[in-house]
């Protein structure tokens, strides 16, 4: 997939099929809009584009919200790139590109730089200086300066429908089987193996990893069962967020024990998939009983991941 940075100097394909969003999470929502605008695209001979925004408009207009993103910028890409957009613009967002009219974005950068020939959106897509540019205005621009305008309905999981802020809002409760529905893989996050306390393998007998993260959404304080891709290699396993009571820790740490897998990762890179949510965290009264309940966990673990298949992003 080519990736542009800002607003493209010449066309950047035969008859583009544009679609615009922020896409945090490349959620199955817009995993349906990028196979549209694939398909259409391959019907006229075409180009699937995509533009988005960096960073993402909300942490520029309303830092406040404190809103934590579902993926990285670098993941973002290459989601969307296995969905079939062959180039993705990505556009620099601040308060004077928030002032842009929607009719001037049209014109400007659809129109005049793309030369779009068709605009693919989600139902609810609204852009420009207030969100002013809503599907009503891109339709009646497109019979002015000759695109179409396909508007994609919400996509729904049972009665819910499917949207960045309420997978957000899932991954925050602990709620990633849900989650996983949504986004169309299992929700997860990267991290770097750290050294920790030391007492999953010398007071527990249970050894553990201990992760060092950037990740911004993370789930729950509890059990999970997961699954930890490391090079090549995808483990099952079962992972702790929490401040360990027990042990009266205070800062939160990730700690996952991977079954089948007796080695040094200090330092290694992996990514852990949150599969099920087994149990909040809980103080123990002593060792013993820690030791107990995680073994009780292992076990629970094991079951739930030798019946599901939840795709992974690898």
């Amino acid at each position: 997939m080519q990736i542009i940075e800002g607003v493209p100097d010449e066309p950047v394909g035969k008859n583009p099929v544009v679609t615009i969003g922020n896409f945090d999470g490349v959620h199955i929502g817009h995993q349906k809009i990028f196979r549209l605008a694939a398909e259409k695209a391959g019907e006229i001979g075409g180009t699937p584009v995509a533009i988005t925004f960096n960073p993402h408009p909300v942490r520029v207009l309303a830092p406040e919200r404190g809103m934590k993103l579902i993926t990285t910028l670098e993941h973002k890409r290459e989601l969307i790139a296995k969905n079939g957009i062959r180039t993705l613009i990505c556009l620099p967002f601040d308060k004077d590109f928030a002032k842009t009219e929607p009719d001037d974005f049209i014109k400007e950068v659809l129109v005049e730089t793309l030369g779009a020939r068709w605009v693919i959106v989600g139902h609810s897509y609204s852009f420009g200086k207030g969100k002013k540019g809503t599907t009503t205005l891109l339709r009646a621009s497109g019979r002015k300066y000759g695109f179409g305008v396909k508007v994609v309905r919400y996509a729904r999981v049972y009665d819910d429908i499917v949207s960045s802020s309420r997978i957000r809002s899932l991954v925050l409760r602990g709620r990633v089987c849900e989650a996983a529905r949504m986004l169309g893989r299992a929700y997860h996050m990267d991290g770097t193996i750290i050294k920790g306390a030391g007492r999953g393998a010398s007071l527990l007998k249970i050894p553990t990893a201990n992760l060092s993260t950037d990740n911004e959404l993370i789930p729950k304080e509890g059990v999970y069962a997961v699954r930890v891709s490391l090079k090549d290699t995808v483990y099952d396993g079962v992972a702790n967020i929490g401040k360990n009571p027990t042990f009266g820790d205070v800062p939160v740490s990730y700690e996952t024990h991977l079954f089948d897998l007796k080695a040094d990762l200090l330092g290694q890179n992996i990514r852990l998939h949150f599969i099920d949510r087994i149990r909040d965290e809980k103080k123990f009264p002593g060792v013993q009983e820690l030791i107990e309940h995680i073994n009780k966990d292992i076990s629970k673990a094991r079951q739930i991941l030798s019946k599901r298949k939840d795709l992974l992003f690898l």
